[in-house]
């Protein structure tokens, strides 16, 4: 039991991990041409900072999953917090080509928000299913936050 159970948190962390991963091939082609020619606002973090942070948010979406699935999804309401979850985590991958492969600043906005609002549906289903798992999505909530307010702010700029 231990042992699958240890295999389900690797595999969690690891499927979240790859939306990052397979984003990264898109982001960073594009981040010394296009994305460097951006007008920023002044609260642009650097650069690497970014992939610190989603690596760690990766990983605690990934612990969070597992916290969901970890004794089986068994009823409508388990069933419906892991369906918003895979939704908000295929949202999180496709703002990737639409605001670094299309250059869509408006669209990425748009996506961002649409993110926003599943991390939070995800938190509050979570919630009943399981509060550490809900808690372990504030911050990627919070992030994600700040993510749509500088999106917002190049798409002004630019």
């Amino acid at each position: 039991m231990v042992h699958k159970r240890v295999l389900l948190l690797i595999a969690c962390i690891t499927l979240c991990q790859l939306v990052g991963v397979a984003g990264s091939f898109i982001t960073m082609p594009n981040i010394p041409g296009w994305y460097a020619t951006l007008v920023k606002p002044g609260f642009t973090p650097p650069d690497q900072i970014f992939g610190t942070v989603w690596t760690i948010l990766y990983i605690l979406m990934g612990i969070s999953f597992f916290l969901v699935l970890k004794d089986g999804v068994k009823n409508r309401e388990e069933k419906t917090a892991v369906a918003v979850f895979m939704a908000q985590l295929a949202i999180n991958f496709f703002w990737t080509p639409v605001f670094f492969a299309w250059h869509a600043l408006w669209a990425g906005f748009l996506v961002i928000v649409v993110l926003w609002v599943l991390i939070a549906v995800t938190i509050a289903l979570f919630w009943r299913v399981s509060r550490p798992a809900a808690w372990l999505l504030i911050p990627y909530f919070l992030w994600v936050g700040f993510a749509a307010a500088l999106n917002l702010a190049i798409a002004l700029l630019n």
